[in-house]
């Protein structure tokens, strides 16, 4: 299995140089695309919940949520309530914001290295503000469709963390107490700094996507862009591009709830940036993302009868 990835990265690697080499100026518009992507969407849109995260943790505000949540967290997920901040962080902040929530409790102490690696399964999702902005009103024209996306994306991850629940004893939840709070004033400025290098690796990520993607589209068999299915590909790999690839129809809404419950490629690959110091594996994450995309798709059968009638 070691042999097969490293064969598969290789190959990768390959395809990506051979690539840039065959095609420098469609490589280059899409890192251009990926750019304005960044600096119109990516930085505005994360970067005020990558410093909210941190102070979050900081300064014990996760603490509070985690009283307020804890009758919740352990029926549902068998959790203890700490990992509630991460949860709330992931639903309103967007992708990595929950990773990154679930890895801060951690390496503070609020959190075990099991319950943080089994809520990283369910708490890294798409915000409201792509799904009411960019899928309801950019692609299907109706704020009521981002809003049905948006409950069935929650509705999704919830069951996604009920079902992958393990039935561990609240005795087995006890760990150490998490360090007391910072000031305020100490933990701003340490927030505001670890959020800019966060957000600049996420767009990172991002405009290495978008040039993948250019390539893989230029290799495609001509007439593969008419696919009804072809969406479902760019968003597998960049979910911005798949998204905005979709049509304004029931099926479309349908994939692009699947696609909002896997992510794509270049998310996961922000994920892992923003969990690579705190050695978390990564595991129950996979499996978690792939049960969201699933479960997402008959959730979004059963509301696209109220947006699409026969």
């Amino acid at each position: 299995m070691c042999r097969l990835r490293r064969a598969a990265l290789l190959l990768l690697l390959l395809f990506f140089a051979a690539g840039l080499l065959r095609f420098p100026v469609p490589c280059a518009q899409a890192a251009r695309q990926g750019l304005a992507l960044c600096f119109e969407t990516v930085l505005p849109s994360l970067f005020p919940f990558f410093v909210l995260s941190s102070l979050v943790v900081s300064c014990g505000m996760a603490q509070g949520l985690a009283r307020v949540l804890e009758p919740c967290m352990y029926p549902l997920f068998g959790l203890s309530g700490a990992g509630a901040g991460a949860l709330v962080m992931g639903l309103i902040g967007g992708y990595p914001v929950g990773a990154r929530t679930a890895a801060e409790l951690f390496q503070s102490g609020a959190l075990s290295r099991g319950e943080a690696e089994r809520l990283l399964a369910f708490c890294n999702n798409a915000g409201p503000g792509f799904l009411l902005g960019v899928c309801g009103t950019v692609v299907f024209a109706n704020m009521r469709a981002g809003l049905f996306l948006y409950l069935v994306h929650v509705l999704a991850a919830v069951l996604t963390g009920a079902l992958l629940r393990r039935r561990l004893p609240r005795k087995a939840l006890v760990r150490h107490s998490p360090p007391p709070a910072q000031r305020f004033s100490t933990a701003f400025p340490a927030a505001v700094s670890g959020a800019f290098a966060s957000v600049w690796n996420v767009c990172a990520f991002v405009v290495l996507f978008m040039v993948l993607l250019r390539l893989i589209t230029l290799v495609l068999p001509d007439g593969a862009a008419q696919s009804p299915w072809y969406p479902l590909l760019q968003g597998a790999v960049e979910l911005t591009n798949g998204v905005l690839a979709l049509s304004a129809d029931r099926r479309s809404f349908v994939l692009c709830a699947v696609l909002l419950g896997w992510g794509g490629l270049s998310v996961h690959a922000q994920t892992v940036s923003v969990l690579s110091a705190s050695g978390l594996s990564l595991r129950r994450y996979w499996y978690g993302k792939l049960l969201h995309a699933l479960l997402s798709a008959p959730l979004a059968v059963l509301v696209s009868g109220r947006l699409f009638p026969a």
